[in-house]
């Protein structure tokens, strides 16, 4: 299968040639289903990709049990968020996989092919397919086996208005000992993992001192030292699948970094079951100096808004767009991707040579 980013169909590159345009891949916390379907029907490019990318996934998924969502989708009455997740095991991974690649052709297709991939968790699965290391068919198959084990996660995950110290705080103050840190997503903001009824002592206690605390619409936990065995067998279930050089430096959330030639990408996507997601460090070695254009490969923009928090202040100047979410995004109109370039956090700061990661 050849790789879905390719450079030579990008109509026009963005301006100014010497930006740095980096991708973000988003985890399970932020998906919904209309913005996608919002963008197929207004814009040709948007349609195309997402009945390209899932006419490989549905071929993959149907062994799954999972019914072809790409004419669902596409279809006049297509499935909510709360359908899929009703559906059969694996159908609300699969949508999110093939949502993200979608956007990411449809980025490449208008001029906007990523020089950096930042993964968040789930998000690793599309980025490590957009940058060739797995073809679409075994990024589905990926989705499909990651979705078994995640039936094991026993516990939920709550996201904290606070920092990583405030949240450690927290957890020790509800004496919620099983609740582990599984995320940060940038200085003001943490996602906690546990059972739930400890979740739920730290909820109460974050509740009393007044900071917001919001459980996640997510049936298992995840980044939790507790699930090494689920992350072994899920490991060993995608080991036997072939693997290609990434063509793009894949900067992985919870590796700290990005994945280099020698690393066993296979062992890294396990470890997003038992190892937090640190954003800030790894998407400031993504992007840092500017400029930089930042884009959300997904169909939310959670992952936007802590992109725009971690690099306000550093050296830009940096634009961070959640594409799918914004109506006046240039989809047709690749020439004026360098207007969105306009900065909306940092100051300009001279360039850099390209790093090899």
């Amino acid at each position: 299968m050849p790789p879905t980013h390719d450079r030579t169909r990008a109509s026009k590159p963005w301006e100014p040639s010497s930006g740095n345009i980096v991708h973000l891949y988003p985890g399970q916390g932020d998906f919904a289903v209309s913005p996608l379907v919002r963008a197929a029907r207004a814009h040709p490019v948007v349609r195309a990709a997402l009945a390209d990318v899932f006419s490989q996934v549905d071929e993959v998924s149907a062994a799954y049990g999972i019914p072809a969502l790409g004419p669902a989708l596409l279809g006049d009455t297509p499935p909510s968020g709360r359908e899929l997740a009703a559906g059969p095991v694996g159908t609300p991974q699969v949508a999110l996989f093939g949502a993200s690649m979608a956007v990411h052709q449809a980025l490449c297709a208008i001029g906007a092919a990523p020089r950096r991939m930042v993964a968040v968790s789930f998000g690793e699965i599309a980025a490590l397919t957009a940058a060739g290391v797995f073809g679409v068919p075994d990024g589905t198959h990926i989705a499909c086996r990651l979705s078994r084990f995640l039936r094991r996660c026993r516990g939920g995950m709550t996201v904290l208005s606070a920092g990583a110290g405030e949240a450690e705080r927290l957890i020790g103050a509800a004496a919620a000992r099983g609740v582990a840190v599984a995320c940060v997503n940038d200085p003001g903001e943490t996602v906690l993992s546990g059972p739930v009824q400890e979740l739920g002592q730290v909820e109460a206690r974050a509740a009393d001192e007044g900071t917001d605390a919001v459980r996640l619409r997510l049936p298992f936990s995840s980044h939790h030292p507790s699930l090494a065995a689920q992350a072994e067998g899920f490991a060993a279930a995608i080991r036997t699948l072939p693997e290609q050089p990434a063509h793009t430096p894949v900067h992985s959330a919870v590796h700290g970094g990005p994945y280099g030639g020698n690393d066993d990408v296979c062992a890294g996507l396990a470890a997003c079951l038992t190892r937090p997601v640190r954003l800030p460090e790894v998407l400031r070695r993504a992007a840092v100096p500017g400029p930089a254009l930042v884009l959300e490969a997904g169909t939310g923009q959670a992952l936007t808004r802590n992109a725009r928090r971690v690099l306000d202040g550093q050296e830009g100047p940096f634009a961070t767009h959640s594409p799918l979410q914004e109506p006046d995004f240039p989809w047709e109109r690749p020439d004026r991707l360098h207007r969105i370039g306009a900065p909306d956090c940092g100051h300009r700061a001279p360039d850099r040579e390209e790093e090899i990661a």
